[in-house]
């Protein structure tokens, strides 16, 4: 059937769409996500394997398959709605438009807070407008854009508990809401906890194995903090926080084990303030500080704090030390 016809007849935006083709005993798969509407493929991928092999091929394909559909989704109607008036919003609209301006510059998540507050305004039980509102409350402390960190640390946490007390069964505000308050609250191991029942719910989200990966990271499980961030990777290797910030979560957890020169390539390909800073530190523990005096000059051209001014969310202390005494050392102030 034609992909538009089934559009139409189904009611939906976007089809799966596949087929397999045997060739002795080998067996190809092939899987794509087109938008209805247009024909276009927003996602295609294709899969090997031997018929002995047949049901590890299988899990392999739907859970590939479930990992790229949320963020292809999320893509493609951010894409969809971006030229509308903002007269025209719905909640949903501003959301989508706030989500995507979420992993932009920092200067630009000021303006995402204000889309996801009229999102609130008009839907105030808006679960996934209230997780995001936390993030962006978050960004703006890490990043030094916060005007009063103070109150945008207290209006976060607010946004993220009221975004958990109605986030029921939704994984993604499940864990993004979780994210921001780990860094409010410093409730690790709940936080955790609610991130390993979003991922029970949904154990395909790509950018929830990225969170629990990161979550484990600022506990101190090393080991599980790269394991997850390679999940969130092998899932979705284009997932928003995840393809670079799961490499980088990899990078601080090899940073954090004293394995600078591995955690340096993965540190490299960080553009915000936190990823920079590890980066400095990494070429300072080194004795590369040319280099490290260089990643300082790009955090000081982009307005950032480069030894944060406030709590680090990284509950041993010895980890803590070790990125403050490496920018220290990367600024010429220490021994």
């Amino acid at each position: 059937m034609d992909v538009k016809e089934v559009g139409r007849e189904l009611g939906v935006r976007y089809v799966p769409e596949g087929s397999v083709r045997k060739g002795g005993n080998r067996v190809r798969i092939t899987a794509q996500l087109v938008d209805a509407g247009s024909g276009a493929h927003l996602w295609a991928d294709r899969f090997d394997g031997s018929l002995e092999d047949v049901f590890d091929l299988q899990d392999k394909v739907a859970s590939s398959v479930a990992g790229v559909i949320e963020p292809a989704l999320l893509g493609a109607e951010t894409a969809r709605m971006a030229n509308r008036p903002t007269t025209e919003f719905s909640a949903y609209d501003a959301y989508l438009r706030a989500y995507a301006t979420l992993f932009s510059p920092g200067k630009e998540i000021p303006q995402a807070l204000r889309l996801l507050e009229q999102a609130i305004g008009r839907d105030p039980n808006y679960g996934p407008a209230l997780a995001c509102a936390a993030m962006c409350c978050s960004r703006m402390i890490v990043d030094g854009s916060s005007g009063d960190p103070a109150v945008d640390r207290q209006k976060g946490a607010d946004f993220a508990r009221r975004a958990l007390a109605v986030a029921s069964d939704d994984a993604v505000t499940l864990a993004n809401a979780a994210f921001a308050l780990a860094g409010f609250s410093g409730d690790l191991n709940s936080m955790i906890a609610i991130v390993d029942r979003a991922l029970n719910l949904n154990p395909s989200f790509a950018r929830g194995w990225y969170i629990s990966g990161s979550l484990r990271l600022m506990a101190g499980d090393l080991q599980p903090a790269i394991e997850h961030a390679e999940t969130a990777q092998r899932l979705s290797p284009r997932v928003r926080g995840g393809v670079g910030s799961a490499s980088q979560v990899i990078g601080v957890a090899l940073a954090l084990s004293g394995r600078f020169e591995e955690a340096i390539p993965r540190l490299e390909d960080g553009s915000g303030p936190l990823h920079l800073r590890w980066l400095a530190a990494c070429y300072a523990h080194l004795g590369r500080l040319d280099e490290a005096q260089q990643v300082v000059t790009r955090l000081e051209a982009m307005g950032a704090v480069v030894v944060p001014d406030y709590p680090l969310p990284y509950r041993n202390p010895e980890h803590r030390e070790l990125l403050l005494y490496g920018l220290r050392l990367a600024m010429g102030g220490a021994e």
